[in-house]
């Protein structure tokens, strides 16, 4: 399974990426996106939208069920993956890349460490 180093996870399965310009670009984990199957429709916040961590931001649905996305980090919607809307499979096809989903200004940058490792993550999925 995928889970690449960098990038800090939820137990929700959502992935973080800080970013050079000290934003947080969010997504859905490669095992995440197994679960859910073929993904057919991604509902994003607006941008300039603030969020909460753990607030429902959105809702992604798949072949098999409609789930809520949640805010990972407190903070504002600076963009979001325009790109999903035409072409929501993205997400299955490139869940790290081209599937990303939103990417926030962070209320506080250091609230990115609160969040699970790779090794923690990889922890949580083998218990499911």
């Amino acid at each position: 399974m995928n889970i690449p180093e960098e990038l800090k996870y939820t137990e929700e399965h959502n992935w973080v990426q800080v970013l050079p310009s000290g934003n947080a670009r969010v997504g859905i984990s490669s095992y995440a996106q197994t679960q859910l199957g073929d993904i057919v429709f991604v509902e994003l916040p607006k941008v300039g939208q603030a969020v909460d961590a753990g607030q429902a931001m959105g809702t992604i649905e798949s072949v098999k069920v409609a789930s809520d996305l949640y805010s990972p980090v407190e903070g504002t919607v600076v963009a979001v993956n325009d790109e999903l809307a035409e072409s929501p499979e993205l997400v299955n096809e490139d869940p790290y890349g081209d599937g990303w989903l939103v990417e926030f200004r962070m209320q506080d940058p250091m609230a990115v460490n609160e969040l699970l490792s790779a090794e923690k993550y990889r922890g949580l999925v083998a218990e499911n």
